[in-house]
């Protein structure tokens, strides 16, 4: 049985991802898009790392906490628009879930590993922000890649997903080649892979 604080905490964040106005339908119902795509996360952690760490596991379901309210299109349309919003992003959510894990009990302590965790610091020397990167990846492939591939010709998608594959470890990839996808998915990953 999990401890009240993190009921309390994940409570919290969901409570902040279902205000997202983006609205999908999953299994022919309406939910917000964070929440659908934090629930992701933290189903896909559980294949990761079932015995994760509460930080962890907080981390994990806040990693795109109110990310709606930043959109892409208020940074330049560019590499380093994409970059500054992404830098940007990253700071705000930690700071974001460190607020609501120090709201709901935690120490300083633990809500700056939470925040850490979320910024992705230390990023190939720590095993727990390895896993947050590799859960990142899969739900990336796992939801959002097929759409994502017909906004971008070929070329493009070939190099994200070498990019996706070299920020994952062995686990990830393990994990990452049982996702279904479509043929054209499957073929463009295969591409990636052998290019």
């Amino acid at each position: 049985m999990s401890p009240p604080r993190f009921e309390t905490a994940i409570s919290a964040i969901d409570e902040a991802h279902a205000l997202d106005p983006r609205i999908v339908q999953i299994r022919g119902k309406d939910e917000p898009y964070e929440l659908h795509y934090s629930k992701k996360m933290s189903d896909y952690l559980e294949k990761r790392d079932p015995n994760a760490t509460e930080t962890l596991r907080l981390a994990i379901r806040a990693q795109h906490l109110r990310r709606w309210e930043v959109p892409r299109d208020s940074y330049a349309m560019n590499k380093t628009g994409y970059h500054l919003w992404r830098t940007y992003l990253k700071k705000r959510q930690a700071e974001l879930a460190s607020q609501i894990c120090l709201d709901s009990g935690y120490s300083e302590e633990d809500a700056h590993r939470v925040g850490a965790l979320i910024k992705k610091e230390n990023l190939k020397q720590d095993a727990e922000t390895q896993i947050l990167e590799d859960v990142a990846c899969l739900v990336f492939l796992d939801d959002q890649f097929e759409e994502f591939e017909k906004c971008h010709d070929e070329s493009k998608i070939i190099n994200i997903l070498k990019k996706t594959w070299g920020k994952m470890s062995e686990r990830g990839h393990e994990l990452a080649l049982e996702i279904s996808m479509s043929d054209r998915a499957r073929e463009l990953v295969s591409k990636a892979l052998t290019c």
